[in-house]
């Protein structure tokens, strides 16, 4: 089998997983305190939105012709198999378009409230890019286990060279917890189910194939 054919069959396989999982999932409304949710009260729809001045953002186009905001869950396979995809885009377009991550862990992963708390706290120190794609190339490494992986994101972010005290701290402080809970109450909301979702300039993307993702970008690029 050709490198060309084995590349297509898997950018295949990418967007059945995509149509499979981006239907389903129920968001959870909490961090992990003591590796345990933790409920809190969902934002006001009329007070949702799409982009906050703290959201992250991976792009910063000299003349912005669009925003691609997308919330992930760095447990969710489906947000793994996509990465490759937006890191291509986002060489292409990010002169143009501003690329937004937005958190949305989901309940059925066990460690994805955790792994959130790592990337946040990373990014409280200049780190967020590169704590993101540490643990989505980590993930089959971590994904779907049942017991906490804290220690494994901690020796992530020591290999990143991150202040640890400071790390500590963040990943324990409640305010980095809120920070995160605002982005899952928003994105409910502005009517996320599942991970990841893509919003191109405020609309809500139905994809079915790359090539329509890279038209739209295309498109909004213009």
């Amino acid at each position: 089998m050709s490198a060309v054919t084995t590349a297509r069959n898997v950018r295949i396989a990418i967007w059945t997983v995509l149509a499979a999982l981006l239907g389903t999932g129920v968001i959870w409304y909490a961090m992990l305190t003591a590796n345990k949710p933790a409920p809190t009260a969902p934002a006001a729809a009329a007070d949702a939105q799409l982009v906050r001045d703290d959201s992250h953002r991976l792009t910063s186009p000299a003349t912005e012709k669009a925003q691609l905001v997308e919330f992930l869950d760095f447990e969710c396979e489906s947000c793994r198999a996509a990465e490759s995809l937006v890191q291509e885009l986002k060489q292409e377009y990010g002169d143009r378009i501003t690329f937004i991550h937005r958190y949305y862990p989901l309940p059925g992963h066990a460690n994805s409230g955790t792994s959130a708390l790592a990337v946040e706290a990373a990014a409280r120190q200049g780190k967020y890019q590169q704590m993101a794609v540490r643990l989505f190339e980590t993930q089959p490494q971590w994904g779907e286990k049942q017991d906490s992986q804290a220690a494994l994101f901690r020796t992530n972010a020591e290999e990143l060279g991150l202040d640890m005290d400071q790390f500590d701290t963040d990943v324990a402080a409640e305010e980095t917890k809120e920070r995160i809970r605002r982005d899952v109450a928003d994105g409910k909301a502005l009517g996320v189910t599942g991970t990841p979702t893509f919003f191109l300039d405020g609309k809500k993307l139905t994809l079915n194939s790359e090539a329509q993702f890279r038209q739209l970008l295309e498109d909004a690029a213009r």
